[in-house]
């Protein structure tokens, strides 16, 4: 197994049962090959930005993988495949988003894949969940940056398993 690396993937959703369907996402981003969750942070809802349909389910998990960063990526699309993910055109409702926040320290610049997300500062659904579980890499001036935008954590849904 290469060196492993902490990746941090944000999950959104706002079809179906999006709570159930990040739950699922979480478990099967554990069962990833040479990945291990280490932490994952409570649910939060937040209205659509840049898109249309109801409230999105968000949440932000931390892996320790061994896969490299495009690799991982696959296998992220491999699992919004399974979760019915379509992409009927930009910013579509989906089923379940799985998106590489963060790559350990990488700055990663390719068609496919761009690391640090280059729009994760500017939401508040990414910043929250990832201030709760990795607070250091969230600066109160990005938290600041993004308090107009309505997120609320989900009842219930902090657990002492992270893929309960």
């Amino acid at each position: 197994m290469r060196e492993s690396v902490i990746a941090t993937i944000g999950l959104g959703a706002n079809l179906g049962d999006a709570p159930a369907t990040v739950r699922a996402a979480m478990a099967s981003i554990a069962a990833l090959a040479q990945t291990q969750l280490v932490l994952s942070s409570r649910l939060y809802a937040s209205a659509p930005v840049d898109s249309s349909g109801p409230d999105y389910v968000n949440a932000v998990v931390q892996v320790r993988t061994g896969l490299s960063a495009p690799k991982l990526l696959a296998e992220l699309q491999s699992i919004e495949l399974a979760a019915g993910r379509e992409r009927p055109y930009r910013n579509a409702p989906r089923t379940l988003d799985l998106d590489l926040l963060l790559y350990g320290h990488a700055q990663i610049s390719s068609p496919a894949l761009t690391v640090p997300h280059p729009r994760m500062q500017q939401r508040a659904f990414v910043l929250l969940p990832l201030a709760e579980i990795a607070p250091a890499l969230v600066g109160a001036a990005a938290l600041a940056a993004v308090q107009d935008q309505t997120v609320r954590a989900l009842p219930d849904t902090l657990e002492s398993d992270p893929i309960s």
